[in-house]
Order: C-alpha cells, then sequence, then structure tokens
C-alpha cells in the first residue's frame, strides 16, 4: 500500500503540493488527474524518493521513504517500475541494452536477463525488437520500451508519468490496452499520472483529482462520471470556466 501523508512541497516561492493526502491500496490502479502544473508528477516522484516532502510523509508498507537510508531506498526502489513521460531511453543503447541495464543491476545471470528481456517485450508486443535503437522507434514503440524496462524488472508497483502524452489516438489505446493487460497479467498496483481522461477511466480502478495541492475528490470511474463537483466536472468535461465555477460556490459558501 502506498499512502501520502499531508505532503507539502514548494519550489521556490512556489507552493504545488500542500496538505496533499492519498491512500493506493493494493492491487488497484490509481489515477491521479488535474491540469498542467497542478503538481501530478511532483507527487509521483515522491514514492521513489526522486523529491523529498517539505512537511508530511510518503509510505510505502509501512516504510517512510524520505527516512531511508542509501541501501534502503535501494531495495525500495527495486520493488518499483517508473515509466517515464518521454521514456527515457537512452540513445546509444539497444533496446535489450536499455532493458537489460537495470537487471544487470540486480545481479542476474545473463540467461535470466535474456529472458526477461523477451517476456517484457512480448508482453507489449514488440518480440524481435531487441536490437533495435530509440532512433529507429516511433513514439508509442518507445513508450511500449518504456513500459517493458519497467515490467522486466518484476515490480511490486508501476508509476506511470503521463502514459499518453504525445500520441495519437489510436496509439494512445493502444498504450491503455497494455497496461489493463499488465495489471492482470502481473497483478502490480499502479499509480497513473494524467490528463487524458479517456485513459483515466479506461485504466483506472479509482481517480483522484489533485486541485491546488489537494485532493478535491477521489472515487471510482462512474463516481467521478457522476460528480456534482464543479471543479471535477469543469475538467473531466474539458470546459474553460472551472476557476469562475470554483470562485462563485466559494462566494456562496458551498465549497
Amino acid at each position: 500500500m502506498i499512502v501520502f501523508r499531508d505532503v507539502e512541497k514548494r519550489f521556490g516561492e512556489k507552493e504545488v503540493l500542500r496538505g496533499f493526502s492519498l491512500e493506493v491500496r493494493d492491487g488497484e490502479t490509481m489515477v491521479i488527474i488535474g491540469h498542467s502544473g497542478s503538481g501530478k508528477s511532483v507527487a509521483l516522484k515522491h514514492v521513489v524518493g526522486l523529491l523529498q516532502p517539505d512537511a508530511g510523509e510518503v509510505d510505502v508498507d509501512g516504510d517512510v521513504v524520505h527516512l531511508l537510508d542509501r541501501d534502503a531506498l535501494r531495495v525500495l526502489r527495486s520493488r518499483i517500475g517508473f515509466v517515464f513521460q518521454f521514456a527515457a531511453l537512452f540513445d546509444s543503447m539497444s533496446v535489450r541494452e536499455n532493458l537489460a541495464l537495470g537487471l544487470h543491476r540486480q545481479r542476474l545471470d545473463a540467461r535470466t536477463i535474456d529472458d526477461r528481456v523477451r517476456e517484457a517485450l512480448a508482453l507489449v508486443d514488440l518480440e524481435g525488437a531487441e536490437g533495435k535503437y530509440p532512433a529507429e522507434l516511433s513514439g508509442g514503440m518507445r513508450k511500449r520500451v518504456g513500459l517493458a524496462r519497467a515490467i522486466a524488472l518484476r515490480p511490486q508497483y508501476l508509476l506511470y508519468d503521463e502514459p499518453t502524452t504525445g500520441l495519437d489516438p489510436v496509439t494512445s489505446a493502444v498504450i491503455n490496452q497494455l497496461m489493463v493487460r499488465t495489471r492482470e497479467k502481473l497483478g502490480v498496483t499502479g499509480i497513473v499520472v494524467t490528463h487524458d481522461m479517456t485513459s483515466a477511466y479506461t485504466v483506472g480502478d479509482r481517480i483522484a483529482m489533485l486541485y491546488r495541492g489537494q485532493v478535491r475528490q477521489v472515487g471510482t470511474v462512474a463516481q467521478i462520471q457522476q460528480t456534482h463537483d464543479p471543479i471535477v466536472r469543469q475538467f473531466i468535461e474539458g470546459r474553460p470556466d472551472g476557476a469562475a465555477a470554483f470562485d462563485a460556490a466559494s462566494a456562496e459558501g458551498s465549497v
């Protein structure tokens, strides 16, 4: 289980998270939605210790992430796969080498590494792509390699940072299907950061909206789709009048 407790984070004068609290249950896929710059990716990076909170804490299976020493943090990270927004592949390495890098760090033998690479690429429908380099791949294929790299580690948790950003609708649908397949086959707990509501509805068990540094609403897909909250509804419907709706509701004392 991953638990965010009253997490606060600022960069200079900009306050990004201000009391962000959220519980991610074992086996579920939690989707975090919100406007660009709302702190979704910032929240995600706290889970693996890429950022430390100014206040509050992130707890992963009883371990407070920012209190872990270097060795304990390395052990934690070995249980978490991170799928970066732009795949973050090494251009000078082949697909196989990109996938094998983390496996070498786990000190696995060559045969096991080869098996893991093949299995992961098969799961994302990229069999036979081991020898290709990132420059030879489309944007969608690079995203799939990034997912395969995370899968190869056989993680307990998978974190996705904007997995469909920059992709056409058809390729986005493929990525969504692969994310669902990964959850079903591997049984992993996932956190997906996105502003793509089609993706959120497809892959999520529950959805949380991050707004002004806090969780505005959290619920099942059906609950979010049927929400009466003016800010959440504005976002999921893609309407530009959310701030005005919030201000009006605040003035009436209903928010």
